[in-house]
């Protein structure tokens, strides 16, 4: 639909969150919808993970993984240095942790805020351990995303660079939050092209779309937005319409990218 969209600093329909808002107001239930939004982000999860698994969440933010997946072990990171992290300071792409560590690796919501995605990839299978899952969910660019991200000038996208080149930085500055959400479709998309370029140090075994209203109605998560407060019971019929809709045309619908790799 659109090829490029840069987000701005500030706009008048979103504003950004602090961590320690999000947590309290997911730990205390403060907005129903959200807490729906964020279980239904990490409970598909666990079917690829096993109770003797040890983990580690990259970008991790709240580190939502820790609320809703059950292993052996799960470590949060970040590349800040919030108290709430298990490890601090940790640059997805160049982590300085140990070879073959992890039997998993969740990174939620991330991928587009990286300056080089296959440097990413690269640490990423270096740090797990053979037959390891690098379990990943991301914004899908849909025709109604494309739509919401034009009129809010939140997160942009530009399907114009080189997500090949780990020379081109994905993003336009060096803030955290400044992010390219064409990333995931610009490398996974293809899935050939994808196989080639990284050297087959990953195959995909699960690739899948999900959520548009419990999204749209969620009042966001590290942006402020409007929503209709609902019920348990609401919030299941309006996912209940997702599926249907996403079913019936992801790339209209769908605002959500569910894609797991294991490593060879």
């Amino acid at each position: 639909m659109f090829k490029k969209i840069l987000a701005k600093k500030s706009n008048f329909i979103l504003k950004k969150r602090e961590i320690s808002e999000v947590i309290d107001i997911f730990e205390n239930n403060k907005n129903k919808n959200l807490n729906y939004l964020v279980k239904k982000r990490f409970e598909w999860m666990q079917n690829f993970i096993s109770y003797e698994d040890i983990g580690i969440e990259v970008g991790a933010a709240v580190g939502f993984s820790k609320y809703f997946l059950k292993c052996k072990k799960l470590e949060i990171s970040d590349c800040t240095n919030e108290k709430h992290l298990d490890l601090k300071n940790i640059d997805a792409q160049k982590t300085d942790l140990k070879s073959s560590t992890y039997d998993f690796i969740v990174a939620s919501n991330m991928l587009h805020h990286l300056s080089s995605p296959i440097l990413f990839l690269r640490e990423m299978s270096r740090i797990l351990k053979k037959n390891g899952k690098l379990i990943i969910f991301e914004p899908n660019l849909s025709a109604i995303y494309q739509i919401i991200t034009f009129i809010t000038k939140h997160e942009g996208f530009d399907f114009t660079k080189d997500v090949w080149d780990e020379n081109i930085s994905q993003k336009n500055n060096d803030d955290p939050w400044d992010s390219n959400q064409a990333v995931q479709h610009m490398l996974f998309d293809d899935k050939e092209r994808f196989y080639k370029k990284t050297n087959n140090i990953f195959r995909i075994i699960h690739d899948d779309y999900s959520e548009c209203l419990i999204f749209l109605n969620s009042g966001g998560i590290y942006s402020k937005s409007f929503y209709i407060s609902m019920n348990n019971f609401f919030l299941k019929i309006c996912d209940f319409i997702d599926k249907i809709l996403i079913k019936l045309s992801p790339h209209l619908f769908a605002l959500g990218r569910k894609i797991v790799l294991v490593k060879n």
